[in-house]
């Protein structure tokens, strides 16, 4: 018996708990709140779903409460996808708030450009009806592009494209696809690529002044041998590089895409007034041996940022760079290995990652390239036949931002004149390295170390100096005279600043 009215008391607990009024949901009077009274979706391409953005719907009263209705103003015809509190759809009824609590949700949207009357493609989250209505405002611009990426066999297989041999001497393959003819892009809409878009031999790809070129993951450009690409960006009228996601957040995101790789035996590579950004490597240059004198690659008024490995990485290559600016990169801004030729005059080369450490500087010179011979690592030296640095900047947020890594063996030309290089070797690890002896004429002239580049902001890849730059006025003049003017057009001073940029006063 005692068991019996136990049982009793505790289902009566259980009953009245359950009649609570923090459980006895209410209709909604129309006083939601909300995270937000619009959501901008941003920009989208063509076909391309958007990122997820959120709304945060509140129920600031006391008592639960249930929403009769929640739908898209266009209904089921709406570009935008919802998800209420875990549930997809488009139309939802008797959603409950519990009180002082509140739900997400989730919005997406896929739009086709041909398909919408106006590229602003408007609608809204409606809440309960009449009297009681409430509603939320989307908002997104959709842009038209020109779409590339590889064709499909009947099997459904992805057209790919060889790219060398492995050390078992097969095939190495990735998705990409072959342009059949000398190829312009042009500026009247940006460009979207799936995988690798290969020049051929004898062809050119032009890059028209303007053009927005944007990648998939996964994807870039390669240039082969005996083709070239050619970048005809021009002042206030760049050509641009990035992802193809244009939503704010991934403005930034180092990596998003693969590389411009301009191969061994490619000829005659020109770029210029250009911005590459967010990539794998920015550029990647080779060449076929080291002896030519043509450079491989002419880049002039150029930036590249936020590459997750390398901003340029040379391979035994030549490579000419004016008012050149690389920033940001997971591993070397710039790279100069296997020997080659490099020539960079009035160009800022930092290093202000901070993402993930960093094992090389912002500036990596070498002469070899390793490989293993059953488990013996075998070295091989090329002639660096000259690594000129006239009138830059090698900064960066650590120590030592310039390394010289020489093997005997090979020719090993390099020279800096009227730099401001950051090499803080306070623990004299190089101290008795002659290759970084400062003093020696050979190699070294007018050179400023550990001077204050004064950066208006190097995190955000705002690289022009400021007045208080230590390399104000201490350019070289023959260096400048081939180059009379800034990235920015700005007419250089006589002297001039060292770098990319004349300085200027900061507000």
């Amino acid at each position: 018996m005692r068991y019996y009215f136990t049982l009793l008391i505790v289902i009566s607990l259980i009953i009245l708990s359950s009649c609570r009024k923090d459980f006895s949901a209410e209709l909604s009077t129309g006083n939601l709140s909300f995270s937000k009274d619009t959501v901008y979706l941003d920009t989208v391409f063509t076909n391309i779903g958007s990122s997820t953005y959120n709304l945060k719907v509140y129920n600031k009263s006391n008592n639960t409460i249930s929403i009769p209705l929640i739908k898209l103003g266009r209904g089921e015809n709406s570009n935008y996808r919802l998800n209420v509190d875990g549930t997809a759809g488009k139309l939802f009824e008797n959603v409950e708030i519990l009180a002082k609590d509140s739900i997400y949700i989730f919005i997406e949207t896929t739009i086709n450009y041909n398909q919408v009357t106006d590229p602003i493609y408007v609608d809204s989250i409606v809440f309960d009806t009449g009297e009681n209505l409430q509603n939320v405002k989307l908002i997104s611009l959709v842009k038209d592009a020109h779409f590339l990426y590889p064709a499909k066999n009947s099997e459904g297989i992805v057209e790919t494209i060889t790219t060398g041999l492995n050390a078992n001497g097969e095939a190495i393959k990735i998705n990409g696809f072959y342009l059949n003819n000398n190829t312009i892009f042009t500026n009247n809409k940006p460009y979207v690529i799936y995988g690798y878009c290969a020049v051929p031999k004898d062809k050119t790809l032009t890059i028209e002044a303007g053009a927005n070129i944007h990648f998939h993951s996964n994807s870039g450009i390669i240039v082969n041998k005996g083709a070239s690409l050619i970048v005809e960006g021009e002042l206030n009228n760049e050509v641009i590089f990035e992802g193809d996601r244009l939503e704010p957040q991934y403005s930034n995101i180092p990596g998003q895409w693969g590389t411009i790789w301009l191969r061994a035996g490619s000829k005659n590579n020109a770029i210029n007034n250009t911005i590459i950004k967010n990539a794998s490597i920015g550029i990647i240059i080779d060449s076929i041996g080291n002896n030519n004198f043509t450079p491989t690659l002419n880049i002039k008024n150029t930036q590249i940022y936020n590459s997750s490995n390398f901003g340029i990485l040379g391979r035994e290559t030549n490579i000419k760079g004016e008012n050149l600016v690389i920033n940001n990169s997971g591993q070397a801004s710039l790279a100069c290995t296997i020997g080659g030729t490099y020539n960079f005059t009035h160009s800022t080369f930092v290093n202000f990652w901070n993402g993930s450490l960093r094992q090389f500087p912002s500036v990596l010179i070498n002469n070899y390239f390793t490989y293993s011979n059953e488990n013996e690592q075998v070295v091989k030296t090329r002639d660096l036949l000259a690594a000129n640095f006239t009138n830059c900047i090698i900064d960066g947020n650590s120590n030592i931002e310039l390394i010289i890594d020489k093997v005997e063996g090979a020719i090993f030309n390099y020279s800096f004149k009227n730099n401001l290089i950051k090499f803080n070797d306070y623990n004299e690890s190089y101290k008795d390295l002659e290759i970084y002896n400062f003093e020696d004429s050979s190699y070294y002239a007018d050179n400023i170390l550990n001077g204050n580049s004064d950066f208006k902001s190097p995190t955000t890849n705002e690289l022009i100096i400021g007045e208080n730059s230590d390399g104000n006025q201490k350019a070289n003049l023959n260096g400048t005279s081939l180059i009379p003017y800034d990235i920015l057009g700005i007419l250089r001073a006589n002297p001039a600043d060292i770098g990319a940029y004349q300085h200027i006063i900061f507000d």
